[in-house]
């Protein structure tokens, strides 16, 4: 080795490279944990939606609505425990409902988290995350599983194929008992849900069970929706950042 020969890890060619991609996986795991284990952040409410949807536009109300709703959920855990820092409202860090949630949060004066991926257009972080709660990630599977880690409710606004595909995993996540705990899903805006998938056809079709349609719920306005989270959501689990994600094969 010449004395100009950089180390391993602080070789920008090798770690850009394919043999250095576990490296680059495992870094977008372990940064995000040491930043909530040092921001005592234990859970999240989650925050899905469309980031075309812009306050004033056609689909504006869905964007004010988000925030209003951030901002009870946060004004609500803030009277929690003093001890750790409890659910706080992430989103995917973009615009549209993603940068409503982050604003409503901060509208309460409370921390939020932004999970954001990069894209080449549509996906630039919001001025509203947190001071060191912005998480950039290049790999959506590792995007996805901070959405789910921490994870104690979604609440599902309008949106397209990226809402969809985060919603769907969830969903799949609870129906295949993989998650540890239940995650309530709030799909808000019953008429664009009910256009958009019509899961009575999927019950009817066998593809998926009766009993299915009961892992989320349809919401339509703010107050509802912060009921329906306080009902569901309990404050009798560890008040510990867990280690690792888990998934538990459901019991025979």
């Amino acid at each position: 080795m010449t004395p100009s020969d950089p180390l391993a890890y602080k070789n920008e060619g090798f770690m850009d490279s394919d043999a250095a991609r576990p490296l680059r996986i495992m870094a977008e795991y372990l940064s995000p944990l040491d930043a909530f284990r040092r921001e005592r952040i234990h859970d999240t409410i989650v925050f899905f939606g469309s980031a075309r949807i812009a306050p004033g536009g056609p689909m504006g109300r869905y964007y004010d609505e988000a925030r209003e709703l951030a901002r009870l959920v946060t004004e609500w855990s803030k009277g929690l425990s003093p001890h750790v820092r409890r659910y706080i409202v992430c989103s995917g860090g973009g615009p549209g409902i993603m940068e409503a949630a982050n604003r409503g949060a901060s509208d309460a004066g409370g921390r939020t988290i932004g999970v954001n991926i990069g894209l080449p257009y549509e996906q630039k972080p919001n001025q509203w995350i947190s001071h060191g709660l912005c998480f950039e990630f290049h790999y959506f599977f590792m995007r996805k599983l901070w959405f789910a880690h921490l994870a104690r409710a979604l609440v599902v606004f309008p949106g397209g194929f990226g809402t969809l595909d985060e919603m769907t995993e969830l969903l799949t996540l609870s129906q295949t008992g993989k998650l540890e705990r239940p995650i309530p899903i709030l799909l808000y805006g019953s008429a664009f849900w009910k256009e958009v998938i019509n899961f009575d056809a999927l019950v009817r079709h066998g593809m998926i069970s009766e009993k299915d349609l009961g892992l989320f719920k349809f919401v339509d306005d703010t107050s509802t929706a912060l009921q329906m989270l306080k009902d569901c959501l309990t404050d009798d689990h560890p008040t510990q950042t867990p280690d690792i994600a888990t998934s538990r094969t459901p019991e025979a």
